[in-house]
């Protein structure tokens, strides 16, 4: 039996860490499965996937529950509260960016984009400078963003330009909540603040939801429709966020930061298999010159994904 030594540990969660993005790069495909399907809006999509969520983590929180656990203070439940609103908001964005461009183009638009705006945000915010090739792989970034949405900017469908737009406020709520999760104190079980986090986004969304009408197309949804919802409630969502928290037990921040890069490139690759995107030649090189900077600043000690 071969004995479980650190790096073994390392590995694990090195691995563990790549399944999660795995896991997490599926939801944009069976998204834009559902939406080409159905008359799901994007908004009614984030919402349900939250409240599926909600009693997972809720589950995984009480059992996890230690006799020494404490109450979380008004400072870090306000904290946690504030992380959910953005939660709502970077999950109704990025599902609308994915309805409106595609799954490929915006999960990589969100999801590389937001490091780049972390780090620029991070010097005046939290008094962290940039090294030199931190800027410079923040030039890189944006530069290969552009050439990633070169398309879309010249498309004269307005809809694929105000994706692009939508996926750079998805990045932005993204960013803002990566740089409010270093600001929340307290070391609470990881599980309670999902809880918190997700609960918050769900209850956000609620009345948006009932406002825009959103429900009233729940009625029509099919068989195949509620098993997409179900998947992606459950399979990136709750399963690919403990296999990301079990990885960042054993693994560095800055490795899994690293890692779970690989989420976009999953999201481009099975965009490309399974509905038949394609970036062209501009936007592949734009994405792997985007991909390589994003690589370069986390290597720099940009923060992995939080709650």
């Amino acid at each position: 039996m071969t004995p479980f030594t650190p790096m073994n540990a390392a590995v694990r969660g090195a691995i563990l860490i790549a399944i999660a993005a795995a896991l997490w790069a599926t939801t944009s495909i069976a998204a834009k499965t559902l939406f080409t399907h159905s008359d799901l809006a994007p908004l009614t999509l984030a919402f349900l996937r939250l409240c599926i969520a909600c009693p997972f983590f809720g589950f995984l929180m009480w059992r996890s529950r230690k006799p020494g656990d404490l109450r979380p203070g008004r400072g870090l439940l306000a904290g946690l509260v504030g992380l959910g609103l953005l939660q709502a908001v970077y999950q109704g964005a990025y599902l609308w960016a994915v309805d409106l461009t595609g799954a490929g183009i915006a999960t990589l638009i969100t999801l590389c984009f937001a490091p780049v705006l972390v780090a620029i945000a991070a010097a005046p915010l939290l008094g962290e400078r940039p090294t030199l090739r931190t800027v410079l792989a923040l030039i890189s970034a944006i530069v290969g963003t552009l050439m990633l949405v070169s398309g879309d900017i010249t498309d004269p469908d307005a809809a694929r330009l105000g994706g692009v737009m939508i996926a750079v406020l998805a990045a932005t709520a993204y960013a803002a909540f990566t740089l409010t999760s270093r600001r929340v104190s307290g070391n609470g079980p990881v599980f309670g603040k999902a809880f918190v986090c997700f609960t918050t986004g769900a209850v956000v969304l609620a009345p948006v939801v009932w406002v825009s009408g959103g429900a009233d197309g729940l009625t029509a949804l099919d068989g195949l429709d509620w098993m997409l919802i179900a998947y992606i409630g459950i399979v990136p969502t709750c399963l690919g966020y403990v296999c990301f928290f079990r990885g960042m037990e054993t693994t560095p921040a800055t490795t899994s930061s690293i890692i779970v890069t690989l989420e976009p490139l999953f999201a481009a690759m099975l965009a490309w298999m399974i509905l038949g995107e394609s970036l062209g030649m501009l936007g592949m090189i734009g994405a792997l010159v985007l991909t390589v900077s994003v690589l370069v600043a986390s290597r720099n000690g940009s923060p992995a994904r939080d709650e």
